[in-house]
Order: C-alpha cells, then structure tokens, then sequence
C-alpha cells in the first residue's frame, strides 16, 4: 500500500467522530440503491427521459471538488458511474459535511436524477446523499496499487480491488466449477459430501496434516482425497454415479503448482472402467473450458495447447524410456539412482525406494509432453487402489490428464478385488515401516466394505490446478487468499 501520510489515520478517526456527534449514523444497515452503475449507464436514455430518481450505492473511488460543486466516482460491484453533488441541489449543510467529511474509499448512497455534464459524461445529479461506511485507511493508488509482491497476497483484498483482472478471475473460476457440476449433474452423477476428518486418511499417496478431536480425544488426519474411499463405499451402497467438490489438505512443499489447502473433484462411475472414464474426462474438459473461457486453445508456458486436437496416449515405461534411457520393468533402484543423479535431480533420501525413484523418473519425462493426452501403462507399484491390466500384471488400469508438461488429472478402473486391495494395503504399510510416510494407510474399515461387493467403477479426480494451467498463472496467484506466515 502506498505510503500512510503522516496523521492521516487520525484525521479520518476525527471525521468519523464529527459524523457520529451531528448526529450521523456512519454505518446504517439499510440501503435504498434501485440501480447497479452498469444497469444505470445501460438504460441511460430512458431514465433520463422519465425523470424518475435512482439511487445508486457504492464505494467512492475518485472526488474532485471545484468550489461550490464536487464530481466523483461512484463504484459497485458492477462499474462505476459519476456523480455530481452540488451545493445548489442538496443545501448547505450536506453540501459541506460531503465536502469536509467524506474521503475517497468511503461507501455513500446517491439519489439522484440522470442527466448529462457539459463535459458530455453520463451522470446522476444528486438529490440527496448518505454515508454508508467510513473508510479509516485510503485505498492504493489506482496506478501504482500494491508495490510488494507479498504484500499484494497478503492484503489480497486491496489487490482484487486495485486490479480487475483479479476480480474477473475469481468469477471465472466460478464458472470453471460450475461448469463441472453442470458437466456431471446432466450426466446422471449425484453430488455428496464426505468426511473430512478421517480416522485414516486414504485415497492418495501425500502426508497429511494432524489435529486432536477434543470431543472424542483423539488425533484425525485432514482428508487428503476427495472422499476416494468414502465415495467407492457409496458403490457398495448402490449409488452408481458420485462426485464431490470441496477442500482437501496435503502436508507437503510449496511450488507454482502444488498448494497445502485445495479445492479438488472427484467421481466415481459404477460399471464403467478407464477406457470410458478417458472419454468422459476429455468430454468434461472440453466442456469445461469452452464454458469458462469460451475457447479450446491456450498458452500454458510455453506449450500452445488446442484441447480439440487429438489426444495422444503416452505410454508410461515408454516415455521413461525415451527420455532417461531407464527401462523401469528391469532397472534396478541404484540405477534409477544414478539416473537421477546424473539428470541432477533432487530427491530426498529418506525412505526412498523404487516406487519413489520410478516417480521421480516419470517427473522429468512429463515436462517434454504438450498434450492435450493421457498417460497409460502406469505402473502397479505406484497405483495401490487402481485394477490390474489384464493383458500385463505389472501395469494399472490408470491414466493422468497430461497437459502443458504436467499431470492434471488422475483416474483408474478402481480395485474392487478385497483380497488384491489387502495385499496391496500391506505393501503400502511396509513402505511406511521404511521411512515413506507418504505411502497408504492400511484401512481395514475399506476392505471389509469390499467384501460386501462393489461394482466394476471407474474414478477420477482433478484439482483447481487445471484452472490455474488454463489461466496460465502460477497456482498460488489463483487462489483468491492465499495461505501467508504471519508478520512477526
């Protein structure tokens, strides 16, 4: 914020006071506003015609005042329209508590009549005006708004304010998840809530984030998926077609594409397998898109990327192939090791195994990738929850949405076997034993619930990071408040 001139603050906490001794309430409840400025200036001609009065109501974003008449800019939620108040038109008394008393950044509601300046700007002559809220801080400067990076995130308010573009992403992004809900309710798919503290967090491969339960005296994990597990219960339950969009909580790093606390979706199709879920995926995405953007083109980074094109198939141990030269069905974990040391590519040793290193491998082919595609063949050591192929044991029923040199979405003919799914909750176990404290939990609960029968399903979940890719922003930037260390 621009620089706080010295007694400022004070000046405005006085004029709050003069405002409350005439007798002045500064911050009524009721509001009388007839128009929005858009709707106004839209039906300029005719409401100057009726000479009927509208009453706007908005923040004050620019006064100009010359003598014995004040010109300002009067801005709501849809733009922003002048207003002239004039010692003539609304006496001497509101006239100069307007003049003396009210500062840029202060709400006030205008009645008024819609006339024409001799400067030729559609404007409304006020009649009669009232203080709705006194602002006792002024806004950045319009030009030079919030310098500081940080500062812009941490008082993201001011920014969305300074700058339009932040605000006409926030209502993209609510047309970007609309849009989804829209995709899947016509579809047949049934919108459910699920828990959010878990006593075993499951779905995902990713640390979570732990709190006590006072009431039950107890530690529970935040979600770290969608409701995977409680939502394949909803299989065995008889729902055949599930989603849910909500908040979700990965204890994990920070980059310009993974955030700790984010909105994600996930479905889940009874009777349907991977190869029907690719088609609706891409079916959903190009939906998504052209009602959020109204376009299948995009530059993301440096990839241009046309959703209407082809989707390729990229084959999982072929692409590591490729690009690394490492045959993952024979390599051995000092070799993928080595591989990555020699691609200088960091990782952490503790509790490394070759799940990890194939992982890591498969993060440095997919930056070569434009997509729009799917990534396929993926490996059963890193899909605990996803069927086996029946053509090759050693590969999932899975694929990833890749797109513009990342994973943007992730689904598979989900495990419905009780006994496969409780070997493989046992090898998950022992890799945690081993110092991987991202892999799965066993949870016993899940696997009897298998044992009840769940249908052939397919799932799929992708998060907000398919929006902030679309935008071409950094994950972060899309996120209207961003999580901040405090000031010290």
């Amino acid at each position: 914020m621009s620089d706080l001139k010295p007694g400022e603050h004070q000046d405005r906490l006085k004029k709050l006071q003069t405002l409350k001794n005439s007798g002045v309430n500064p911050y009524p409840a009721k509001v009388t506003r007839t128009h929005m400025a858009k709707l106004a200036l839209a039906d300029f001609e005719q409401l100057e015609k009726a000479a009927g009065e509208v009453c706007l109501a908005g923040r004050l974003r620019v006064i100009r005042t010359h003598g014995n008449i004040s010109f300002a800019e009067l801005e709501d939620d849809s733009g922003r329209m002048q207003v002239v108040i004039s010692k003539k038109e609304v006496g001497d008394e509101l006239y100069k508590q307007f003049v003396k008393l009210i500062d840029q950044g202060d709400f006030i509601e205008a009645q008024g009549l819609c006339f024409v300046t001799q400067a030729g700007e559609k404007s409304l002559l006020v009649k009669s005006w009232k203080i709705l809220s006194k602002a006792l801080l002024p806004l950045p400067d319009d030009w030079y708004g919030l310098a500081n990076e940080e500062e812009k995130l941490r008082k993201r308010y001011l920014d969305i304010l300074a700058n339009p573009e932040i605000k006409a992403m926030i209502v993209k992004k609510d047309k970007f998840w609309n849009a989804v809900r829209s995709f899947l309710h016509e579809r047949g798919f049934v919108e459910v809530e699920t828990p959010v503290l878990e006593n075993t967090p499951g779905g995902a491969d990713a640390r979570p984030f732990v709190t006590h339960h006072n009431a039950l005296d107890l530690d529970v994990y935040l979600r770290i998926s969608m409701g995977e597990l409680w939502q394949k219960k909803l299989m065995v339950a008889g729902l055949d077609k599930t989603f849910e969009i909500g908040r979700q909580f990965r204890n994990e790093g920070m980059d310009a594409e993974h955030l700790q606390d984010y909105t994600q979706m996930e479905f889940y199709w009874g009777y349907a397998d991977y190869e029907m879920g690719m088609q609706l995926t891409e079916e959903l995405f190009k939906y998504v898109a052209q009602e959020t953007f109204g376009t299948l083109k995009f530059q993301i980074g440096k990839f241009e990327v046309d959703l209407s094109d082809k989707w390729e198939r990229y084959d999982y141990g072929q692409t590591v192939k490729k690009y690394t030269g490492v045959d993952i069905a024979g390599a051995t974990l000092e070799e993928m090791e080595a591989k990555l040391k020699e691609l200088g590519i960091n990782y952490d040793p503790n509790g490394f195994n070759i799940t990890r290193a194939i992982d890591s491998l498969w993060k440095v082919c997919r930056r070569q990738l434009a997509g729009p595609g799917f990534l396929v063949g993926v490996p059963i050591a890193v899909s605990p929850l996803a069927k086996r192929d029946e053509k090759n044991n050693n590969v999932a029923q899975r694929f990833q949405v890749i797109l513009a040199g990342s994973e943007l979405g992730n689904g598979y003919s989900e495990l419905n076997d009780p006994v496969d799914q409780a070997s493989r909750f046992e090898e998950q176990q022992k890799l945690r034993e081993a110092g991987d404290d991202e892999a799965q939990r066993k949870d016993e609960d899940f696997v009897q619930a298998l044992e009840y029968g769940m249908p052939p399903t397919c799932g799929f979940g992708m998060s907000e990071r398919v929006f902030s890719f679309l935008m071409n922003k950094t994950s972060r930037e899309c996120q209207i408040f961003p999580l901040m260390r405090p000031k010290n």
